[in-house]
């Protein structure tokens, strides 16, 4: 399992978001308070952020648990930006690709996380797999149940689906070939933000010039509002769309 984060608004400081709350990400690795399975997301992390003027994100991931990384709190200190996605991991297999299974996985100018798990991996989505070009899984980024969800969610983007359309098709298409997957993903292109929950807990946190999206609130805001299981959420200038997600076919 995971825990991730994403954000746009006013620029701020990575740690600002990650480091510093009450229940931070960071605390997050450790301490989860809604996290349907697990207890400690300490198998990697990372984050993605935007720079002004390119759209092309810049990322930062390791393999080891985010409390023991100080260069990422001296880094986060002092690196602002208008846009983030981040996430602490729980592997679903341990030592799987170590790094490069870290969310969030990049291409063109997404940042993309999956927070969950597929039973039965890898066996379970070899039909789905079978779908993809085979360009897209030689580029696999790691050899994850994350990775492929990645790989099917990207294959819809460039074939010019929206982005909260290709996270919920994703999503019915991996739950149809292995029922029971926990499938809540987070997807940014640096100034909007999708999301789905399938499984596991989604809270989104609006105000003047800013939008959150996290698995759980890192603060005690009151604004703080849960996401319903089986919804794709997406940004929208001034608010929130929550849609419902149906239900694969038998």
């Amino acid at each position: 399992m995971c825990r991730h984060l994403a954000f746009v608004g006013a620029p701020v400081a990575l740690g600002e978001l990650l480091l510093r709350q009450p229940h931070s990400l960071e605390h997050q690795s450790w301490a989860p308070r809604t996290q349907a399975s697990g207890t400690v997301n300490a198998d990697g992390f990372g984050v993605g952020w935007y720079a002004d003027g390119d759209p092309r994100p810049a990322r930062y991931r390791r393999a080891a648990p985010i409390w023991g990384d100080p260069g990422f709190a001296d880094l986060a200190r002092v690196v602002r930006t208008r846009a983030l996605l981040a996430a602490v991991r729980g592997a679903t297999l341990p030592g799987a690709d170590g790094e490069a299974a870290a969310a969030p996985f990049a291409a063109d100018h997404w940042l993309f996380s999956h927070n969950g798990a597929v039973p039965g991996w890898p066996g379970a989505l070899v039909p789905v797999a079978a779908t993809l070009p085979a360009a897209a899984l030689l580029g696999l980024a790691a050899r994850t149940d994350s990775a492929l969800v990645w790989a099917l969610v990207l294959h819809r983007l460039r074939a010019g689906a929206a982005p909260g359309a290709a996270l919920a098709a994703t999503v019915r298409e991996v739950a149809g070939a292995a029922p029971g997957a926990r499938l809540n993903l987070l997807l940014t292109d640096g100034s909007t933000v999708a999301a789905t929950t399938w499984g596991d807990s989604l809270w989104y946190l609006t105000g003047p010039g800013r939008t959150v999206v996290a698995s759980e609130p890192y603060d005690d805001d009151p604004g703080w509002t849960e996401v319903p299981d089986r919804t794709v959420l997406t940004t929208r200038p001034g608010g929130v769309v929550l849609t419902p997600i149906e239900e694969p076919s038998p």
